[in-house]
């Protein structure tokens, strides 16, 4: 089972900066992670998300190879590689993987202008050296579906 953690900040890059630190300790297998989102919120109050994988290229990409090769079957490759690419894009627009958009959007416009938000959902972590890894954010827990003790330990670690 996943865990969700919304984590808020009162700038736009802190967000930025904890989501590469969190992807380091995903290639040392501390984390793993389903998805990870940064929200942010402008000083026109416009709410962004900042994906981290964007689905509608990698679906484009993945499209193009399958179109590709069915093409190169019929004797027809660009035709198949162009159609699969439109194919594998629009497919990847309309997938909504891992955290709902609506409901980021929905929380990022609870925040202040020129601040954010990180949206993590996490898999399975090694919780004692994934808060040692973060310390040194300072940030506000807004919502997580962890145990309460476990979101205290969060709380007091970023909060501190």
């Amino acid at each position: 089972m996943s865990n969700l953690v919304v984590l808020g900040f009162d700038d736009e890059t802190t967000a930025f900066e904890m989501r590469a630190e969190l992807a380091k300790m995903q290639k040392d297998y501390l984390i793993e992670m389903e998805d990870v989102v940064v929200v942010t919120k402008d000083d026109s109050d416009k709410v962004k998300l900042h994906q981290a994988m964007n689905l509608t290229a990698s679906g484009a990409v993945g499209g193009s190879f399958w179109g590709l090769l069915i093409g190169t079957l019929f004797l027809n490759p660009l035709a198949g590689a162009a159609i699969g690419a439109g194919a594998g894009a629009l497919s990847g627009k309309l997938a909504d993987l891992g955290i709902n958009d609506k409901f980021m959007k929905d929380l990022g416009e609870t925040l202040k202008p020129g601040t954010s938000a990180l949206f993590v959902l996490v898999r399975k972590s090694t919780p004692d050296k994934v808060l040692e890894g973060i310390k040194s954010f300072k940030g506000t827990v807004i919502q997580t579906s962890l145990t309460k003790d476990k979101e205290d330990e969060l709380r007091k670690v970023l909060e501190a």
